[in-house]
């Protein structure tokens, strides 16, 4: 039987997948890793341990499939930085990981001297600690000898995958793809590759950074005393990129939607940036195109989805279990004229408004929990039509469906409810891990498993909900709760 590894290595651990060349899951393995916090607001990872759980995971994995895989696919924590030396392999700090936000000073400077559109033009992103351009810049001016050693390309800087990469092939291979140099602000979107002008702001040295290819192709073989086989690493992107190329969202149009602890919306887009998404909200990243190219998609990323469900279990005592918000839902006709902004730790995309706090409108004497609930679920489908509505306006590119993912997604009066306000239908794979399945059909194709990438979608199974006519005046409602709290969060108290 053909089979394919996919590593994901995400935030707080280590996932490792065997799948069949029919998408079957073959074998499993994973493992947490420690959080560091060294100062509020700072959050690092240390390389090594992440490096020796992703091993001990696809170990599990290999050894459960009980089959040799043809080809390994690699996704990832996104923007995360680690700098190591590049004879020894070993690391020179900790990882500067994506929620880290020591550089919040440092960007707000940029954005005032740059302005906005400085970076958007250039990168498609905005100023802000999450990408990793500050955390290098901020390693080099504290770390004692790096940037000479940096300059003499004996420590380099790369994202997760790059030393994954790096670990896999005992240091002769230093890679990125387009997926994950895109979340730098180092990477020129147009021209498709390290920016000049960004390196010298940084003050980065172009051979401290790695080369930057295709998400499907080879890059280089494992050394079998890591994980006991000497397979090709062919296929690499970031974590929301390869679920979009797991959804099978290689269309201009074609987007997905990751409902976890938030929600992550991606819509490709094309091969060509006609994106103005300046000023709406959405940022424009680099995507998988049907052979692993690059291709463009805009991204929305809404800050709280199921976590509102959290809230209302472990907050306010309202459900015991997660799994009792579907049947609530369904058990009364609408909200009552409920509606709940979960702006609990502000607002994302696209409205962008850290100040933002939850707000609930249009209680009455008559509302009980189930409309609250109900108000809690609608909002998630609320907010990624909000993000849709901006993605069509800064693409002109219309939505024609949206494929689901996460644990939310489990929920079918909810993707109902989604599709519903959406006006598309929503599709749910039968395999929900689309970010593992985006690394192994990357690698697959490669490896030449499928023919193309339209016989590695005929794997899929899906559940579709089709929309059926919704009254336009829920969606209004949500709107004028949603200026309620965008009021409140940006009247100014006075004081007496």
């Amino acid at each position: 039987m053909t089979s394919l590894l996919a590593l994901d290595q995400g935030t707080t651990g280590s996932t490792a997948i065997v799948f069949s060349s029919e998408g079957r899951v073959l074998g499993r393995g994973y493992r947490e890793f420690t959080q560091h916090f060294p100062q509020p607001g700072w959050v690092e990872h240390d390389p090594l341990e992440i490096w020796q759980v992703t091993v001990a995971a696809a170990r599990e994995a290999i050894d459960s499939a009980g089959e040799e895989p043809v080809a390994v696919g690699i996704t990832n924590q996104r923007e995360t930085v680690v700098v190591w030396d590049r004879g020894t392999g070993e690391p020179l700090h900790r990882a500067l990981v994506w929620q880290d936000r020591r550089t919040a000073e440092r960007c707000r400077e940029l954005e005032r001297e740059y302005g906005p559109g400085f970076v958007a033009e250039r990168t498609g992103l905005v100023w802000d600690p999450y990408f990793s351009a500050t955390k290098i810049e901020w390693l080099l001016g504290h770390v004692s000898g790096l940037r000479a050693k940096a300059e003499a390309g004996d420590a380099v800087f790369g994202t997760i995958d790059s030393w994954l990469v790096f670990k896999l092939t005992s240091g002769r291979t230093f890679v990125t793809d387009h997926t994950n140099a895109c979340r730098t602000l180092l990477y020129g979107i147009d021209q498709l590759d390290w920016h000049n002008e960004l390196l010298e702001l940084f003050g980065v040295p172009l051979v401290a950074l790695p080369q930057v290819c295709k998400s499907s192709e080879t890059v280089g073989i494992c050394d079998p005393v890591h994980l006991g086989i000497d397979a090709p690493i062919a296929g690499i992107a970031g974590d929301q990129q390869a679920a979009l190329f797991g959804q099978a969202c290689w269309r201009p149009g074609q987007a997905k939607c990751t409902y976890g602890t938030g929600a992550f919306l991606l819509m490709n887009v094309g091969a060509d940036r006609r994106s103005q998404a300046e000023g709406t909200g959405v940022l424009t990243t680099v995507a998988c195109d049907q052979a692993g190219g690059p291709a463009y998609a805009l991204e929305g990323s809404i800050f709280i989805a199921g976590a509102v469900v959290q809230w209302l279990r472990d907050g306010l005592g309202l459900i015991e279990h997660a799994a009792e918000t579907e049947n609530l839902a369904r058990s009364v006709a609408d909200s009552g004229g409920v509606y709940f902004v979960p702006a609990l730790v502000g607002l994302g995309a696209p409205h962008w408004e850290a100040e933002a706090r939850g707000t609930i409108a249009g209680l009455t004497r008559g509302a009980r929990r189930e409309h609250l609930v109900r108000a809690a679920l609608e909002a998630m489908a609320y907010s990624v039509k909000d993000v849709v509505i901006a993605m069509e306006q800064a693409s002109g590119v219309h939505l024609d469906e949206l494929n689901v993912d996460g644990g939310a997604a489990a929920n079918e009066w909810l993707m109902q409810f989604q599709a519903d306000v959406l006006g598309v239908s929503v599709a749910r794979p039968a395999i929900v891990e689309s970010t593992a399945l985006g690394a192994a059909g990357l690698a697959g194709l490669a490896a030449g498993v499928w023919r193309d990438a339209q016989e590695f979608a005929q794997r899929r199974e899906l559940r579709w909900f089709r929309p059926e006519q919704l009254d336009p005046s829920f969606y209004a409602g949500w709107s004028r709760a949603l200026e309620a709290a965008l009021y409140w969060a940006r009247r100014p108290l006075k004081s007496e």
